[in-house]
């Protein structure tokens, strides 16, 4: 039951009912309702602060997430970016200076149509799947790095066995003959001067004094060195690798060892008469894969152009009577 309130009236002098006015009751009212309202978002604040909903949970996560692709991000940009730079260095020392031409990728010519592409992709991205699909791309990229490096690992490994094989090509004539004065015989058939028929003469022969010096005509292997019957005499034969072998023949004195590294240029022995010969000079042949060939198209590491024009002609019209 409502309790009724009384006030003692000084007027009247009597005891008469308390009323509230309604403009007082509105006041009150919307008084509490103030408070409710500012109470309530008090409690719903520290409610969110302390006590996070399943949506800002994965919030978070995605934020941690995408903090870490980013940091991930970096660091790939910041190492890409130093392989990058060794490999343009390495590209202008091989391409530049070797082949003298800097090729153009075809990814450069398509470099305008991929950027709008990319643009066009990104619009529609929201911030996790653009975090996702450029650390893949960073991936797919530090994978085409890798293997480019892998690529010119290569082609450094080719240069290096390119510059041992061009070393051990027999390169240079295998007696001195500045004055291209000491071919007598050249290859190909001629008078054997012993038997005086004609046969197959499978080199060059060098007249010179005999003592006159002796010169592998490229790096290799002394594989045999002295006397063996086979009409040479004293002879030495060397393999260079790479399917080639030179056969240096009726030596006065052999200097170079069975088994020894020979260098270009180094003296293997000295011009003589031993063997099946008719005179001192020194037998010279060149063989690729166990095939005799012609030893004149192997001078072109200490002639010029009219030099080796002269020789050819020297050789192929030389004395049609062999020494050997």
């Amino acid at each position: 039951m409502k309790k009724i309130k009384y006030f003692y009236n000084t007027h009247t002098l009597r005891y008469e009912k308390l009323v509230t006015p309604f403009r007082v009751k509105l006041l009150r009212l919307f008084g509490f309702l103030s408070g409710l309202t500012v109470a309530s978002a008090i409690v719903i604040y520290l409610y969110l602060k302390f006590f996070p909903q399943p949506t800002d949970i994965e919030y978070r996560r995605k934020y941690e997430l995408l903090r870490d692709d980013y940091n991930q991000v970096n660091e790939k940009v910041k190492t890409l970016q130093q392989q990058m730079m060794a490999l343009e260095k390495r590209d202008n020392e091989v391409y530049r200076s070797i082949f003298e031409a800097n090729p153009v990728p075809d990814s450069a010519r398509a470099k305008l149509i991929e950027q709008q592409k990319e643009i066009e992709k990104i619009k529609v991205m929201d911030d996790f799947e653009l975090g996702a699909d450029i650390a893949s791309q960073l991936n797919n990229i530090s994978a085409r790095v890798a293997f480019q490096q892998k690529s010119y690992d290569n082609i450094a490994g080719l240069i290096k066995t390119q510059d041992v094989k061009l070393a051990s090509l027999p390169a240079i004539q295998p007696v001195s003959n500045k004055q291209l004065n000491r071919i007598a015989s050249g290859y190909g058939m001629r008078i054997d001067p012993v038997y005086g028929t004609p046969k197959m003469h499978k080199g060059l022969d060098f007249t010179a004094p005999q003592g006159t010096p002796i010169y592998a005509t490229g790096n290799g292997v002394v594989k045999v060195s002295g006397t063996s019957g086979n009409g040479f005499g004293n002879h030495v034969v060397i393999n260079h690798g790479y399917g080639y072998e030179t056969l240096y023949g009726h030596m006065y004195r052999i200097k170079a060892r069975q088994g020894q590294r020979i260098k270009r240029g180094e003296v293997i022995g000295w011009v003589g008469s031993t063997g099946k010969s008719t005179g001192p000079h020194c037998h010279y042949e060149v063989h690729i894969n166990g095939h005799e060939v012609n030893p004149v198209y192997f001078f072109f590491n200490d002639l010029n152009a009219e030099q080796y024009d002269r020789l050819l002609k020297m050789a192929s019209t030389g004395s049609a009577k062999s020494f050997d």
